[in-house]
């Protein structure tokens, strides 16, 4: 067992769940990742596998016929996983984050309509705030869905949708007329279930071929176009309007404990590819490790992979006990991001030239480092959220 991102006081089910992961990713995902990932392939074998394990029902509770585990276990797997390849674990994010909303906010005809297929991997799930002139100002959001007689008519474009090919259920959010006087409390989030595939899938419904990345490949990334499309007034999450805003922040909470998991699992790989090439690669008649430039560099990156998992496990346990976590959230997310871009260019550096071929696999790491740095927020959107939350705490009293 390695010292590096220890988990203490995990239950025996936890243990157990992540041993099983870890020995998954050893043996089915690290040794595909690299020609997958080349190819730009989905990792089909991969998440037939995981859908075996049980992993899309990990969160899910008992009496929906998933295993009830908490956001902790959820980051943990979800750090073995990203540490074996973060694409896969991108198969599986949005999928927990739609999840967890149905699971907080849905109906109980929604819970049960959708929940039981969730836990089997039969309906996956994505979900869709950005536009493609949006970025991070969620309140500015365009595309509108107008009520009907029998239900909604929306129209317009989303950006970013991960899994949007392949996924079957989609939590939008888009604007409605509710009459508030604040932009955000006019957001609905609403389910939307689509065929898997690209072009118009349904009437009124596109989603265009998938975006080429600088990276995270193997899982699609795409836009969802609306024009005309019509959608039963059930399908809003939770049943009421104007609630969007809230339960999506709820699922960014998630996904940004997400995020902060990935970057550790990216930055634990990298870490143990810069210490095993140290360790073989000789200069000046001994081992580089050896030598105190790089010995340092060790000592550095394994501080900042231990300093990143602690924060991303003290996040989720967080939110798991019911607590407000965004400031703690913002925070992981941040400083794991930060760290995992910083890890790994140390172990790019340390490899020398190899790390800039193909062949070995810190090149692609150098690659899918950079989308943690703006997923589910950039660094500069989670230090305004940190500001705010702390300026809420120590509110000056002069």
């Amino acid at each position: 067992m390695a010292r590096l991102a220890q988990t203490a006081g995990l239950t025996d089910i936890q243990e157990e769940i992540l041993a099983t992961v870890r020995t998954f990713v050893d043996k089915e995902i690290i040794p595909h990742a690299q020609t997958l990932e080349h190819g730009d392939t989905y990792p089909a074998d991969i998440v037939e596998g995981m859908k075996e394990m049980g992993l899309f029902g990990l969160t899910i509770p008992e009496e929906y016929g998933g295993l009830g585990e908490s956001l902790l276990t959820y980051a943990l797997v979800v750090e073995q996983i990203a540490r074996g390849w973060m694409s896969v674990s991108g198969v599986i994010n949005t999928h927990f984050i739609v999840a967890h909303m149905l699971k907080q906010h849905g109906t109980p005809e929604q819970k049960q309509k959708y929940l039981p297929r969730m836990a089997a991997g039969e309906v996956r799930g994505s979900f869709s705030m950005s536009e493609p002139e949006l970025g991070s100002d969620v309140a500015a959001i365009r595309t509108r869905a107008v009520r009907g007689e029998s239900g909604y008519t929306i129209n317009g474009q989303k950006m970013w949708l991960t899994n949007g090919g392949t996924s079957n259920l989609t939590a939008v959010l888009v604007k409605t007329d509710e009459g508030a006087e604040k932009a955000h409390q006019n957001l609905t989030t609403f389910l939307v279930e689509k065929p898997e595939g690209y072009g118009e899938v349904l009437p009124g419904l596109t989603i265009p071929g998938k975006i080429d990345k600088m990276g995270y490949k193997g899982v699609d990334t795409t836009e969802m176009v609306f024009d005309g499309f019509e959608i039963a007034a059930d399908q809003v999450l939770g049943g009421t309007p104007g609630q969007g805003f809230r339960h999506m922040m709820d699922g960014v909470e998630v996904g940004r404990v997400n995020v902060a998991a990935r970057a550790c699992g990216i930055a634990i790989r990298s870490f143990e590819l810069a210490i095993e090439y140290a360790q073989q690669r000789k200069t000046f008649g001994k081992a580089i490790a050896e030598h105190q430039a790089i010995a340092f560099k060790l000592a550095e990156m394994a501080t900042k992979v231990e300093a990143a998992h602690l924060m991303m496990v003290n996040a989720a346990r967080l939110k798991d006990s019911g607590r407000r976590n965004d400031v703690e959230a913002g925070m992981a997310k941040l400083i794991a991001s930060e760290y995992c871009a910083e890890v790994t260019q140390e172990a790019f550096r340390i490899h020398g030239g190899y790390g800039y071929s193909k062949e070995y696999e810190i090149e692609r790491l150098m690659r899918e480092a950079p989308f943690l740095l703006i997923g589910e927020g950039t660094s500069e959107i989670q230090k305004t959220i940190i500001s705010r939350g702390l300026l809420r705490e120590y509110q000056s009293r002069g």
